[in-house]
């Protein structure tokens, strides 16, 4: 017998990720240069840009635990919800005045500048950052309402629906800041899709997360005993028992998944923090080519998400295109050291591929790996290890570059590397 929730259509969860990632992105293309209209430098951008992540990280997987408690959909609104209000506050942003600014002392960075406006930005980036487990939380219905079967190429989808709001998203954020009330209409735009995204969640988006049974305890707590639907030598049932953290780490292989699920994030984040001082100064690459750049490398990831993984899943297993998606973007990092445009050209592709091959089929087995009980705990933790390597390589990528130039591509092809080199342990699980 099929569940009802099993039946649930994708298209609201895609559309909820989609618009996302498009409110996400459309801030990208103008943000440092509102932080040098207020008063900020380069260590006060990099603070800026790592205020997300660290917000994230506290946040994604408490709201992944309540999802697995009180459902999908509540923790999705109160995700926008946050969200929005993270916008409020950067619309309010730029309608202060500029009157100057604070002094503030960092340890490691020394004395910055911060006015009030960047007060409100950060604000409002650490709002959206705390409840920003939405892409945990969709992570988590996706896996509710997927098979076995259908796994993969339903987080084929997941990952086409977010490069297609990062194509649109600094594609609008170039045209409607081009007017003259420069960021305030994309931020504006931003303000009005989440608005959308919470009437989408509200009346297009069914509960996915079916009310958890009473768990039965093995005493011998092996977690086949747990999920088995018969399980002998158990302790009376506890009701309303809700999943805790430590658990999400006994389950099996999940905590060698977690670890993997950091390195990607970190090489990736290296690099992201790096290119486009690399554009702008090694490359001489204009605003208008980066965006190019950017929209030509997430339209191919959209092909390869979408019909090439499809046959490759035929043929192969995840296990397998994990590894193979890994080697391939190891060497597209290493392409991206010479300035040569044809080498630039081949990354490109090699990016788009490596990354489409690899990233669907590694949340498929995460999800798998997690089960039903824990789902949305592990897809909470796994966020925050993205958040903690975000933090890390966005800050790392821009010091690095600042040292070594772009030798800094090397260290996210080694670091990308070694995922490849530990991914055959896939195999043997």
């Amino acid at each position: 017998m099929i569940n009802r929730e099993k039946r649930s259509p994708l298209i609201p969860i895609l559309l909820v990720n989609f618009i996302g990632t498009l409110g996400f992105s459309i801030v990208l293309p103008f943000l440092v240069f509102l932080v040098m209209k207020f008063g900020g430098d380069a260590v006060v951008y990099s603070l800026l840009a790592a205020t997300y992540p660290a917000f994230q990280l506290l946040g994604s997987p408490i709201l992944g635990k309540w999802s697995d408690v009180y459902g999908r959909k509540k923790v999705l609104l109160l995700s926008n919800a946050g969200t929005a209000l993270g916008w409020i506050l950067f619309l309010i942003a730029l309608v202060l005045p500029f009157d100057g600014t604070l002094n503030v002392n960092f340890v490691y960075f020394g004395t910055v500048m911060i006015s009030i406006p960047l007060l409100f930005i950060f604000l409002a980036r650490a709002i959206d950052g705390i409840t920003g487990g939405n892409i945990s939380v969709a992570n988590a219905y996706l896996s509710d309402v997927s098979s076995d079967k259908n796994r993969s190429n339903n987080f084929g989808k997941m990952a086409i629906s977010s490069n297609l709001g990062f194509i649109l998203g600094p594609a609008l954020a170039g045209i409607l800041g081009g007017t003259v009330y420069g960021a305030l209409l994309p931020v504006l735009a931003a303000l009005l899709l989440s608005i959308v995204t919470i009437f989408v969640i509200g009346f297009l988006l069914r509960e996915s997360k079916l009310k958890s049974s009473p768990i039965l305890i093995s005493h011998e707590g092996t977690i086949r005993k747990v999920f088995s639907q018969e399980c002998k030598d158990c302790v009376p049932p506890i009701d309303n028992m809700e999943p805790k953290f430590r658990d999400v780490f006994k389950l099996e292989h999940v905590s060698f998944l977690l670890i993997l699920y950091f390195l990607i994030f970190l090489g990736f984040n290296v690099y992201y923090s790096s290119f486009p001082t690399h554009a702008a100064n090694a490359l001489q690459w204009s605003v208008t080519q980066l965006g190019i750049f950017y929209a030509v490398l997430s339209g191919i990831m959209v092909l390869i998400q979408g019909p090439v993984l499809k046959k490759a899943l035929k043929k192969f297993s995840e296990e397998k295109l994990i590894i193979v998606g890994s080697v391939i973007l190891a060497t597209n990092f290493v392409l991206f050291y010479s300035n040569n445009i044809i080498s630039i050209c081949t990354a490109v592709v090699l990016f788009a591929v490596g990354n489409g091959l690899m990233w669907p089929s590694f949340m498929s087995i995460l999800s798998k790996r997690a089960g039903t009980v824990h789902q949305g705990a592990v897809q909470g933790i796994a966020g925050s290890f993205g958040g903690v390597a975000s933090i890390i390589g966005l800050i790392a990528g821009g010091v690095l570059y600042n040292l070594i130039g772009g030798v800094t591509f090397l260290i996210s092809a080694a670091i990308i590397f070694s995922v490849f080199v530990m991914s055959f342990r896939l195999l043997k699980k």
